[in-house]
């Protein structure tokens, strides 16, 4: 059995045949949409992102989105969770496939780029639709005064992870996120108290989060310490 409140460099299909069923209460994912969003590289940056300016790139480019997860990554998904918020569901929503009234809508007031303005996520709840407003375009962010370094290409702000803890997961439930990329969702479990577990298949992706990750961990017992 893996620990908790780790991150873990393992193939996520692997990973999840090792836990029970509904041992999660929320797993929260953002896997590849297979829209083979990095096939553009060589488009310049002012054309991706308009007046915008760009962020630093600190990671590579891959080809891992030219697919999204088979149907057996759901099933097996569903199986160990109780609840799911799953990124980028519009792409591939044949494979879940799930009805849901609650779709999460991410407003990236991204301005005038070639992204898409919003993010959608599908889940398991029966509440109604909602939006969170966060920007996220280039080297602009919504909470400038304390800016994510970006260390994953498709990297989502800790701000909205946050936000979905907030309003989805209760306190003392245990989170799975399955393709954790820059870390953004561990992290924000880490800040709202909760124990989660985390995996990523790419070693490079994983050093940088895993990096990223035990640096927030150890920055909050610090706090904690000097406040007590």
């Amino acid at each position: 059995m893996y620990e908790l409140n780790k991150l873990y460099n393992v193939d996520c299909m692997q990973g999840m045949k090792d836990f029970p069923d509904k041992y999660f209460d929320l797993a929260i994912v953002d896997p590849p949409y297979g829209i083979d969003v990095f096939s553009q590289n060589h488009m310049s940056d002012s054309k991706r992102y308009g007046n915008a300016a760009t962020a630093p790139r600190n990671y590579k480019y891959k080809k891992w989105d030219s697919e999204p997860p088979p149907a057996e990554y759901f099933t097996e998904l569903m199986r160990v969770s109780k609840n799911q918020i799953i990124w980028g569901a519009n792409h591939f929503i044949s494979r879940i496939p799930y009805n849901s009234p609650c779709w999460i809508v991410w407003d990236k007031d991204n301005g005038t780029n070639d992204f898409a303005d919003c993010e959608l996520a599908w889940t398991s709840f029966k509440t109604a639709v909602r939006r969170y407003k966060y920007r996220w375009s280039g080297m602009l962010q919504e909470n400038m005064r304390q800016k994510e370094v970006r260390i994953h290409p498709t990297q989502k702000p800790a701000a909205l992870y946050m936000w979905l803890l907030d309003k989805y997961a209760k306190p003392g439930e245990i989170i799975l996120d399955t393709h954790v990329g820059s870390a953004s969702s561990l992290v924000a479990c880490h800040r709202c108290g909760f124990r989660f577990v985390g995996f990523e298949i790419d070693p490079e992706y994983y050093k940088a989060a895993n990096e990223r990750l035990s640096a927030e961990m150890a920055q909050m017992s610090l706090f904690t310490e000097v406040m007590v």
